[in-house]
Order: C-alpha cells, then sequence, then structure tokens
C-alpha cells in the first residue's frame, strides 16, 4: 500500500470512531471550496454567488480555493485526496470529472467522491466575436468545408463538455476545426473577445451577458430547447445539427466523509439554493439551477458515467 493510500485508510479509520457528538458540533472552523477552473468561469461564478447564503445556512466561513489545470484534473485530484473530515469541499463538473479518467490514467476515480449536491445544469454555447463574419453556425460549417483546419475554436480542455460538443458538430457536419484548450472559460472569453480564436464554446451560464452585452454573439446552444436566457438564439437541432450537451456543476467531498456530515452540507446547499435573494442573484448572472440531493446526485453521475464511457468506446475524442 503507498504511503499516501496507507494515510488516507487510517483517516477514514479515525473517522468511523468519531463519536455523533463531535459530528453534530460540525463545522467548528472554516470551511475550504476548491474549484478546479480559474476565477471568473461558469463554475468559479456559480461557487462564488452560492458561497454566501451556504456559509449562512451552514453557520461557518468558506474559503473558495481556484485549482485550475489539465482539463479539471488538478482540482479534482486536489479534492479527491483531501482529508475526508467535511472542512474541504469542492465543485465538481461534467463530464469532465467523469472522462478525464477514462481518457488517461489519474489519481482518482469517481469513486473517490461522496456526490453532496448537484446545482447547475448549463448547455453549451457556440460562441463567436462581435466582428465574426459568420452569421450563423451554417455560416461557420460551410467556411469550415472549404477550410479544414483554417477555424480555431477555444474549450476547457480536452474531454470537457465543450470538447466534446465542438467534436460532435464535427462529426455531424463533416468538418475539422483545430483545437486551443485552455485552463478555464473565463480563459476562452478573453481569448475570443481578443481576436485570438475564432470559435469559442462555453455554456450559456457564461455567455449570456456577454451576448446581452454585444461583446460575443452565440451562434447555437446545445441545448433542447431556447434558453429563456438567450431566447433569441437557435438550437442547434434548429440550426440542422441535433446535438445536446452541457456541464452540471455540483459539488462534493473525498469519500469517507462521514453520512451526519454530507447531510448536513446537502441540506445547507439546498437552503441556499431555496434562498429568494440568491435565487434572484443566480438569476442576474444566468446560471441554470437544478439541486439533486446526495442519492440523485451520485445515480446522475453514475448515468453519466456509463453514457460516456459507450462514446469513448465508440468513437474516442482526443486532439
Amino acid at each position: 500500500m503507498k504511503p499516501g493510500k496507507k494515510t488516507r485508510t487510517l483517516a477514514i479509520a479515525a473517522l468511523m470512531l468519531t463519536p455523533l457528538s463531535a459530528m453534530a458540533d460540525y463545522p467548528e472552523r472554516a470551511v475550504q471550496m476548491i474549484v478546479a477552473y480559474s476565477a471568473g468561469g461558469g463554475t468559479d461564478i456559480a461557487a462564488r454567488t452560492l458561497v454566501p447564503y451556504i456559509e449562512k445556512a451552514l453557520g461557518t466561513d468558506i474559503t473558495v480555493i481556484n485549482r485550475p489545470g489539465a482539463g479539471g484534473e488538478v482540482g479534482f485530484t486536489a479534492l479527491a485526496h483531501a482529508q475526508p473530515d467535511g472542512y474541504t469541499i469542492g465543485f465538481i463538473n461534467t463530464p469532465n470529472v467523469l472522462t478525464i479518467p477514462i481518457e488517461r490514467k489519474t489519481r482518482y476515480t469517481l469513486s473517490d467522491f461522496q456526490p453532496v449536491a448537484s446545482v447547475v445544469d448549463d448547455p453549451d454555447g457556440f460562441n463567436v466575436g462581435p466582428e465574426s463574419p459568420f452569421a450563423s453556425l451554417a455560416d461557420l460549417v460551410d467556411y469550415a468545408k472549404q477550410h479544414p483546419g483554417a477555424i480555431t475554436y477555444g474549450t476547457t480542455g480536452v474531454g470537457s463538455d465543450d470538447h466534446l460538443a465542438a467534436l460532435a458538430l464535427q462529426r455531424l457536419a463533416g468538418i475539422e476545426m483545430t483545437h486551443v484548450p485552455f485552463p478555464g472559460a473565463a480563459d476562452v472569453r478573453q481569448a475570443l473577445m481578443g481576436g485570438h480564436i475564432d470559435l469559442g464554446i462555453f455554456n450559456i451560464g457564461e455567455a449570456a451577458s456577454d451576448v446581452k452585452a454585444g461583446r460575443v454573439r452565440m451562434l447555437a446552444q446545445a441545448a433542447a430547447q431556447r434558453s429563456k436566457e438567450l431566447p433569441e438564439v437557435p438550437t442547434t437541432a434548429e440550426a440542422g445539427y441535433p446535438l445536446t450537451i452541457g456541464s452540471n456543476r455540483g459539488i462534493a467531498v473525498p469519500a469517507g466523509v462521514p453520512a451526519p456530515i454530507v447531510e448536513k452540507l446537502s441540506s445547507a446547499i439546498e437552503t441556499a439554493m431555496q434562498d429568494e435573494s440568491f435565487r434572484q442573484a443566480a438569476a442576474q448572472q444566468s446560471l441554470p439551477l437544478d439541486y439533486q440531493d446526495p442519492a440523485t446526485y451520485q445515480k446522475t453521475l453514475e448515468e453519466l458515467q456509463v453514457r460516456f464511457q459507450a462514446l469513448w468506446k465508440e468513437s474516442p475524442w482526443s486532439d
């Protein structure tokens, strides 16, 4: 047994012997929340919008720590290997948290997490700059067919929802584009608005304010139906390419955190998400809320894992 694994096993064993009265006092100190993406991205916005309300419901301070890199792997690994005492929580994002271990060897798997609550379910959008010559998804596809590989597109990394969305569009449309990965959605947006890439693929919640302000134009949204935030933007299906994909963002803790603590955290998150002030703030941030309790969220993740494993077997994604 590796030293790290042994230490973790002993920590979990020690927690199992912790009296219930001690768990009832949780939390007795501040909690840290790991966000596996850069500041300013959709997950970071969701986290920082929600945190004050969780603090209120939980009765303690929560510090957001950004740990971007490798499409989220850096932050997910840090969360998976944290002490399972409830004082380190973090956002996990689909598909990344599930697809990264499918495509390469990692220091974590889904079994290393205890899901606590789903928070956001956010479809992808295909975005261009305001000066882009592409007025529609059809324009972009036509150009790509005539100029294979010429269009550059930015995502938050290989295996991310936005990367899989691009690969799906390429397969459906029979085109080839050049992938440019970034640490987070904020970096993709900056590169797009700076004219460094032709296409930026990021979620509706991350794009809505820029679209409304005219800083970005969304050609299509990979949703089953048009978003209430951007009702004028057609779905990819309406544009001729049936494609539905996005990112579920939720909160998890390391596996081994005692059930009473998990339930207390989940309850605090549910209370926070029901707060009318938070719901107004979320609406202003264009965050599509979707609360799921620990059991439901676990089932959702397991079902998605099966789906992505089948997709990988059928058509492995890569650069």
